[in-house]
Parts: structure tokens; sequence; C-alpha cells
């Protein structure tokens, strides 16, 4: 992705504030060589690019008066409760020197595995992100999740997944922690065989049903007979 942003000269709160009122978003640039390099950037167009997965998670092409930076998302301070940026930091890329990066997992074909299709169950994504290793010009979008292999009572850990070429896992704690668990769903539907064997097998076992009753009627009291009479 690409973003223009501008050269910065005053700083302080109040040049802060007063640039914010003007439509722009106060930043910096840091990392590598170079000194940081206070910049701003047009906060409509940054809004609208935070939005965006790959925004977050990938190397970004910077233009500051004309030169190109490659950098990368480290931190966003938001307004409490305004849909307001109030400052952005980028770091400096260095083609040479890997990167530690969070990247998005995106799932799919869980609807085609057994464990959904015939079993009743459901996919629960425990994680969602990974931490990875990698070379800035090999640093992924996101890792792509293939569930369609699912099954009832199984797990997807991240040893099943295939990280691409030159991308390292980087995990803290539990060495091949669970992506994805498979979850029964009480008061799943059974299979239609199932289900139709279910009510002929009921019907077999239960006892007929007891005709209701005739009803009698009732017996005259002698008040009544009286009143007929007169």
């Amino acid at each position: 992705m690409k973003l223009v942003a501008f050269e910065r000269a005053k700083q302080g709160t109040g040049a802060s504030r007063r640039l914010r009122i003007t439509g722009r978003t106060p930043g910096i640039v840091y990392g590598g060589a170079a000194e940081p390099k206070m910049i701003e950037l047009d906060h409509n167009a940054l809004w609208h690019a935070l939005k965006k997965e790959a925004f977050h998670s990938s190397v970004l092409e910077m233009d500051i008066a004309g030169s190109n930076h490659q950098v990368l998302l480290r931190d966003v301070q938001m307004h409490p409760f305004k849909q307001l940026v109030l400052h952005i930091d980028f770091q400096r890329v260095d083609a040479n020197t890997k990167l530690h990066m969070k990247v998005p997992l995106h799932f799919s074909g869980d609807e085609n595995s057994p464990a959904i299709k015939t079993d009743g169950c459901i996919a629960n994504h425990v994680i969602t992100e990974i931490e990875v290793l990698c070379l800035p010009a090999d640093l992924p979008e996101f890792i792509a999740v293939d569930l369609s292999g699912l099954k009832k009572g199984s797990s997807l850990h991240l040893a099943d997944v295939t990280m691409p070429k030159g991308v390292t896992a980087v995990t803290r704690g539990k060495n091949n922690p669970v992506l994805v668990s498979v979850v029964a769903v009480a008061g799943a539907e059974v299979p239609a065989a199932d289900a139709a064997a279910a009510p002929a097998a009921k019907a077999a076992g239960k006892p007929a049903a007891k005709a209701p009753a005739a009803k009698t009627p009732a017996a005259k009291t002698p008040a009544a007979k009286t009143a007929a009479k007169k």
C-alpha cells in the first residue's frame, strides 16, 4: 500500500491540536540509520486506510516530499470517543533486517469439513493472528488456513499450517498452540437415515392410547324433579 506524508516543522501539544483542526494528523517515522522525522498526514485518507487489514500487517510505501520510504505501522493513538486519530507512529524498514510482525490468519473450507458438514459441529477460532519472523520482502499480508480436513473431536495446531517461504512462526509459551478447535453442538441434527428410524422405533414401543371414557348423564336431584312437575 502507498500513502503520502508531509514534513512537519512545528512540534508540541498546541501545534498538534491546531494541526488536527485543519484535518491533518501528526505522526513520526523512526528507525534505521536516519534521524526520526516528524510528519503529518491527511486525516480522512488515513482513517480509511486504517480500516484495511493490509495497512496493519504489510510493508507500506510512504512518500515524504518526493522521497520514498518503506515503513511499518507501529502505533496508533485514537480519541477516546471521537472518530479521530490523534497520533500515528511508523518504523522504517531495512531490507536486510528480519521483522517481528503479527499477521492475520484467514480461515476457509470449514463448511466442507466432515465435522461441520455431517457431524453438526462448529469450528472455534482460538487464535486469529500469529507473530512471524521474516525479511520485509517475504512478509505476507495474511496466512491462509484450510479447514476442510477438520473432524469431530479433533483440533488444528500451528504445526499443521504450512508457512509461506521465508516465514517462521514465533511462539511464546506453548510451542504448538491450538488455532482451531472442533466443538460439538448440543441438539445438532442427526443424519437423515437416523432421523427416519427414530419415529418408527418410538412408535413400536409405545402402548396404545386409551379411548376416552363415555360420559354418563348426571342423576337428577329431587329438587330438580319437583321443579319439572311444576
